[in-house]
């Protein structure tokens, strides 16, 4: 008897010890998590770092200041405006549409057991990606303050809106479209937003000969755009890895190993396309297979196996080598090749769920259903297929009205002799490389006795 009393009494003193232990654990686990969120917030905003790297280094000389300024300027645009209005619109209370609370991050402590603060921040690097990705339609002609006022809108109107609709519990939401680090959301959202800017704007000066056959403006620093490439590479683990919002619930690791595997599909399968295209391994191709792979395995990282994202990133590479091809003949001067990058793998990647999605992954996502090639039918194809059309039209009219207007009123492209001379100088009053300048007159001087 003596000792089943001992017995209870010891239960009865270690059971608030062990009720603090579990809430220790708890607490312990969530500071883990917070702190990964965390670094892939800084992991994706580095990205812009990227994107500058990339889109100076695929630009002329005389563009390359530009080019890499106007990507912090932007960037802190778009954070403002997002913490302003774009947040609420995407992630606040309101209908199918549009969110209608929680602007400027009011009213709100948490979301998805995230502190909202934190949420913000991750978000918001996203936001500033699309963006980036909208701008590549714009390179080497467009005005800077178009750049201002469209980054006002992008953050506030565009972006928000197709944002609702899918992760903000809006009615693709709904319906469990898979899209779970952003191919829709984040990519082709950009890419369309720039490919209507890009055919308004019309092509560069010296694109196209007289027959309408395009000319090559080659990038003036291939090595930039090799170490813009790796580091968003590097960056893409935040975008995707990061989306779990923590390293506990069995999605992390799987997600960031699908994104590497597709990745490095990518790059070699562009890299073998273009060699036995044209006898030649092209580096560009190979970069923009790495890119289109990452875009692709963005919306499906989390519900595909590991063959499947290896399919998934080769395929994405081979799209958007030819459609660069195509839309170059068709006239479009797309500089930076955001939409063959960004636009045909982000519908890619999107769809690929619809055949790819496994049983097992979809039940720990928890969002939609498998894919046809596991059973599912045509059901999450349809699904995938109405988000991007729905989210490709809106962007479209509504990145087509903003610029007509802009066209209209202040004009959308700078004048032919600034556009000659770079916009480092017609837009800012700096070249990028003014000793290079420097040496450039001198030898001009020179010249002229």
């Amino acid at each position: 008897m003596k000792g089943w009393m001992i017995s209870i009494l010891s239960l009865m003193l270690f059971m608030p010890q062990m009720a603090f232990a579990e809430e220790m654990v708890e607490q312990v686990s969530k500071s883990v998590d917070f702190l990964w969120i965390m670094v892939s917030a800084i992991l994706v905003i580095m990205m812009q770092a990227g994107f500058a790297l990339l889109e100076a280094g695929s630009t002329q000389m005389k563009n390359a200041g530009h080019v890499a300024g106007k990507t912090v300027f932007t960037f802190g645009l778009c954070t403002l405006v997002f913490w302003f209005v774009g947040f609420g619109f995407t992630f606040g209370e309101g209908n199918g549409f549009i969110g209608l609370n929680g602007f400027g991050l009011t009213g709100m402590e948490e979301m998805f057991g995230v502190p909202i603060s934190l949420f913000f921040l991750f978000q918001m690097a996203f936001a500033g990606v699309s963006l980036a990705i909208a701008f590549g339609g714009f390179a080497e002609r467009a005005k800077l303050s178009i750049y201002l006022i469209f980054s006002i809108l992008f953050a506030s109107v565009i972006y928000p809106v197709v944002g609702h609709w899918i992760w903000g519990g809006g009615w693709l939401a709904d319906h469990g479209k898979q899209d779970f680090a952003g191919s829709t959301v984040v990519h082709l959202t950009g890419a369309i937003a720039a490919l209507v800017a890009t055919i308004m704007l019309k092509p560069r000066i010296g694109k196209y000969n007289d027959k309408g056959q395009p000319n090559v403006l080659y990038g003036h620093n291939q090595v930039y755009t090799v170490l813009g490439v790796l580091i968003l590479w590097i960056g893409w683990f935040g975008f995707n890895a990061g989306s779990a919002l923590g390293v506990g619930n069995g999605i992390f690791s799987h997600v960031a190993l699908t994104t590497q595997l597709a990745t490095a599909s990518g790059a070699v399968f562009a890299l073998l396309v273009s060699w036995m295209m044209n006898g030649k391994a092209e580096i560009t191709a190979m970069l923009n297979g790495v890119l289109a792979a990452l875009v692709a395995i963005t919306a499906s990282c989390a519900f595909v196996e590991t063959w499947a994202a290896i399919i998934i990133g080769a395929i994405a590479a081979i799209l958007a080598y030819y459609s660069a091809i195509y839309i170059e003949r068709m006239g479009i001067d797309d500089p930076i090749y955001a939409f063959s990058v960004h636009g045909m793998a982000g519908i890619w990647g999107t769809l690929s769920t619809g055949f790819f999605a496994s049983p097992r992954l979809v039940e720990i996502a928890g969002v939609g259903r498998e894919g046809l090639f596991y059973g599912g039918g045509f059901h999450q194809l349809g699904v995938q297929l109405l988000g991007i059309v729905s989210c490709g039209i809106f962007v479209a009219m509504v990145t087509f009205i903003i610029l007509t207007v802009l066209k209209v009123t202040i004009g959308l492209r700078v004048k032919e002799e600034e556009e000659m001379i770079g916009l480092d100088l017609s837009e800012h009053g700096v070249y990028g490389y003014p000793e290079h300048l420097s040496n450039s007159n001198v030898i001009s001087m020179k010249k002229s006795v």
